[in-house]
């Protein structure tokens, strides 16, 4: 049996060569939101009017208007379709006494079919139209457990004498396909032209279906103005995307903290933190939640173990309820957490087939501790979850108490916004709003993050969004023709991007550009270390740039694909979503696990190749293979000769290189590394200053892992930013890479940012020290290794600048909420200045395997009072006491006995 939905389009359509379509019925549109669902039959105007799925060991084919199946035009198709819903050649077809032309259709063409009035065995197929309201749960279940159905009708009529709000949950058709991810609507379907597709034809993108969505916005609302979701837990954000979910509370950006959706029969809500499941203030919700969730029918509602709290909340409200350690097809709600994906096809079954599902987590942490693995794909919850139409980002939002969405706000969905871009583009418009054009370019990189193989439904958005782009075009984002992060440009970058990400060919797009860097044609084998003695994941050069829009592909040993390697493409790590203004795409860089021997990635924007070599890892020589890159400049300090060198800088066509040392990494443009004659002066330098900054810190040298640099066009913070990599703007690179520069004028920026890597939680008190301890590494490193001393080193630390910031803070009463920056700093120098650095580099060593240190500021600043005063054996209580320090009388009591520090520097200005 052809098991993919390519194999099944194929197998529906052999021998179809035009769709014989009669002119007297009028069909449906049908709608299409299931993962195994897709269209067979499209018009011009890209409405389904045939559609295949499959639920459970079952499948379906559903036909727009049962006439389709009466005419002998279809004969060929209904022939095809017999012939893939039937399990086993040998199994009749059934066919129900409504459609009894039909039998001799079917008959004709070879097929053994008769009349029968109820499903079941021995029947393998069974034929009905949508119109029967009295065999839904036999029909489900002849699907479930094997059989094939073939089910053809229209529901406008329907819904002319019932409402169009209840077509979706009422039309009896819609009761047994939408199992399956297949709903018939009250939509006419347009018959003037049609043609038959070579492939899977593309679901429409946006359909109507409004109506039954307000309704359910409002239920779940009723007697709702706010939602408070201060519960101490950090919610993450939800995506929304599913035709048929809708969002119930957002912040002010329009970042959603409560869904839900429709699935099949039954209903999903959804919270951005289990917490906000449990929380008395949202009783009033849940309790809607649960109604809603439950259809109006009585039945058991149970609760995961894990949420004990939430069954204690319902229960004294007035609901039955009771814990539940895993699902049970008695009940008619379940409520679980999101943490655990061993029961999610139980789940979704149970959904499907009329159950209510209330589930919150949050996905964040999960992501924290996966580096490199989207929560999109792999996060517990959104394996149950991507089929509902509703993810869990590993973005959080600030939890407060919001109001009640307006309708304006409610009526923001991923999928129709797309729409209207798409639109907005295809006519030259530019009125979309911006807070959703923003929105907008996030929500769709997280969706495309979704593994679409093999889904219809997520391949034909892939699709959708490429002819989308290649209909705008990238635009030349630069730091001389930068573009607005809310501008319908910066949303075309997000969704280029993540659309490359995915594994979608978007090479064309660069070349328009005119930005494509040629590869090399053959693979390229490289050695990486693969031992990481560190505490932290470790970025490894491979000497080796992949250029803009090609796939690489990497190919290594059984062994290694199994030691948690992972591949990144770029270094320019920063995420610049959030900024006013970009300069390049807000992400550049691409990681993805090296999970098997031959794993291929693409990064659109191209980037220099690293293989990420997890903490601990005792790999040892790992070779590596990488196909269509090129070299890059590279230069690692006493390996790498100056003829090399020389060469590699004239032949590289690879924009970015780097100089190496086993302590430091700097990544720059070629075109900066070319005026670099001979890279050791200034690389021995660095070894020097990297040595100076490992003894203050009581660190080894080497260092386990380098520390990195890298210069882009534009950063998330500041002139620089501490981090793994360190980031600077190309202005900071001729500062980086000239030696005379270094060692006459110094290097402050760098160092404080290097200063900043090598701070410890045990010793500082935010906000106070966090811009103040970091300077130590600058003025240490300036006066033991530039010989620049600390007065000459830094504006900020000339003799008068000092001077008049200690009367400064001392004439406003030496208040702690001013105790800051370089006023912080004066305090550490005056302890530098009298006993030098070692009792500096002995505390940072012994608060290395420190235990029990305090977490409040006030704790841990006593602790350090303690131990400085220790370690050079004086009471140094009065000094900090001095300075503002909330100095606790127990810790001032146990320094009395040791001798007064009399050169106390603070003494004159107080005395003063």
């Amino acid at each position: 049996m052809t098991t993919t939905p390519a194999c099944a389009f194929e197998a529906l359509m052999e021998g179809v060569t035009s769709w014989n379509v009669p002119r007297g019925p009028i069909p449906c549109e049908l709608l299409l939101t299931g993962e195994a669902a897709f269209p067979v039959m499209v018009n011009d105007k890209g409405q389904v009017l045939i559609a295949a799925s499959s639920y459970g060991q079952g499948r379906l084919v559903v036909v727009s208007h049962e006439g389709y199946l009466l005419d002998a035009g279809f004969t060929p198709f209904l022939r095809n379709a017999v012939g893939w819903l039937c399990p086993s050649p040998a199994a009749p077809t059934g066919v129900h006494p409504s459609l009894p032309s039909l039998v001799s259709i079917l008959q004709a063409s070879g097929v053994p079919a008769q009349v029968q009035p109820e499903v079941g065995a021995p029947v393998g197929v069974y034929c009905i139209s949508a119109y029967i309201d009295t065999m839904t749960a036999e029909l489900i279940q002849f699907v479930k457990s094997g059989g094939g159905l073939l089910i053809g009708g229209q529901a406008w009529y329907w819904a002319s004498q019932h409402g169009p709000d209840r077509v979706l949950s009422g039309f009896p058709g819609n009761e047994v396909t939408s199992v399956a991810g297949v709903y018939f609507t009250d939509i006419y379907g347009d018959i003037d032209r049609f043609k038959v597709s070579k492939k899977i034809p593309k679901i429409p993108f946006h359909v109507r279906c409004g109506e039954d969505l307000r309704q359910d916005q409002q239920q779940l609302l009723e007697g709702i103005s706010e939602l408070d979701i201060k519960t101490g837990g950090v919610p993450s954000q939800l995506l929304v995307h599913g035709a048929l979910a809708f969002p119930l509370g957002l912040d002010a950006s329009l970042g959603c903290f409560l869904a839900a959706a429709r699935y099949g029969q039954g209903r999903v809500v959804l919270a951005a933190h289990e917490a906000i499941l449990c929380y008395p203030k949202l009783a009033p919700f849940l309790l809607n939640a649960v109604r809603w969730l439950a259809r109006g029918k009585t039945g058991k509602l149970g609760v995961n173990t894990h949420l004990k709290n939430l069954c204690t909340l319902l229960s004294e409200h007035g609901l039955e309820c009771s814990l539940q350690p895993h699902l049970t097809q008695d009940l008619r709600v379940y409520c679980c957490t999101a943490y655990s994906d061993k029961e999610a096809k139980q789940l979704q079954q149970f959904v499907a087939e009329g159950g209510g599902l209330l589930i919150g987590g949050q996905a964040w942490w999960w992501a924290s501790q996966n580096p490199g693995r989207s929560a999109l794909a792999h996060f517990p919850g959104n394996i149950i979850l991507n089929c509902f139409g509703l993810s869990i980002l590993a973005q959080t939002l600030h939890a407060d108490c919001f109001p009640v969405p307006t309708p304006e706000m409610q009526s923001y969905h991923f999928r129709k916004v797309l729409s209207e871009f798409h639109s907005a583009l295809s006519h030259g418009a530019r009125n979309l709003e911006k807070q959703w054009l923003a929105k907008l370019g996030a929500d769709a990189a997280a969706f495309l993050q979704i593994p679409a193989k093999g889904v219809p439904a997520y391949i034909s958005l892939h699709r959708f969004i490429k002819k989308m782009l290649h209909l705008s075009g990238l635009p030349a984002v630069s730091r001389e023709h930068p573009v607005a992060g809310d501008s319908f440009e910066a949303a075309v970058l997000c969704l280029a991007t993540e659309l490359a990400r995915s594994g979608t060919d978007c090479s064309q797009l660069v070349q328009e550009l005119g930005t494509c860097t040629c590869s090399s044609g053959h693979p390229i084998t490289v050695e990486i270390d693969g031992n990481n003695p560190g505490h932290c994941d470790a970025w490894v050069s491979t000497g080796l740039y992949l250029p803009h829009g090609e796939n690489a592909e990497v190919s290594l040993s059984e062994a290694a694909a199994s030691a948690g390697l992972k591949v990144q493409i770029g270094c320019h790590t920063d995420n610049l979503t959030k900024a006013s203004k970009l300069s390049r795409a807000p992400v550049v860089t691409h990681q993805c696990c090296l999970d098997r021997s031959i794993q291929s990635v693409s990064c659109l924007w191209g980037g220099l190749v690293y293989v990420i070599v997890p903490k601990g890892s005792k790999l040892g020589p790992v070779s590596v293979t990488i196909e269509r890159v090129v070299p890059a400049p590279y230069y690692k300090l006493g390996k790498t000769s100056l003829e090399e060198w020389k060469k590699c800088i004239q032949e590289s066509q690879a924009p970015w290189g780097e100089l190496a040392t086993d302590n430091i990494i700097l990544t720059v443009p070629t075109a900066n590394l070319r005026d670099l004659e001979d890279p050791e002066p200034v690389l021995h330098l660095w070894d020097e200053m990297m040595h100076a900054i490992a003894q203050l810190a009581a660190r080894p040298f080497p260092f386990c892992c380098p520390e990195r640099i890298v210069a882009d066009v534009q950063i998330s913070a500041g002139w620089m930013h501490s981090g793994y990599p360190i980031m600077c703007h190309l202005e900071s690179v001729q500062e980086l890479i000239n030696e005379t520069s270094i060692r006459s004028t110094g290097l402050w920026g760098p160092i404080h940012e290097l200063g900043h890597n090598q701070q410890r939680q045990v010793w500082e008190f935010p906000p106070h020290t966090t811009e103040a301890t970091c300077n130590l590494w600058s003025v240490y490193v300036h006066e033991t290794v530039l010989d620049i001393p600390r007065s000459k080193a830094h504006p900020a630390l000339s003799p008068p600048e000092r001077e008049k910031r200690i009367k400064t803070h001392l004439g406003k009463g030496a208040p702690l909420n001013d105790w800051n920056v370089w006023t912080a700093l004066e305090t550490y120098l005056q302890l530098q200045e009298a006993f030098g650095w070692e009792p500096f580099t002995q505390l940072f060593a012994e608060y290395q395997t420190l235990s029990g240190i305090p977490k409040d500021n006030t704790g841990k600043m006593n602790l350090w009072v303690q131990k400085f005063s220790e370690k050079v054996q004086k009471n140094l209580a009065p000094f900090f006491e001095a300075w503002g320090w909330p100095v606790q009388k127990e810790v001032a009591t146990s320094l009395a006995h040791l001798p007064e520090w009399q050169e106390n520097p603070m003494r004159a200005y107080m005395h003063r």
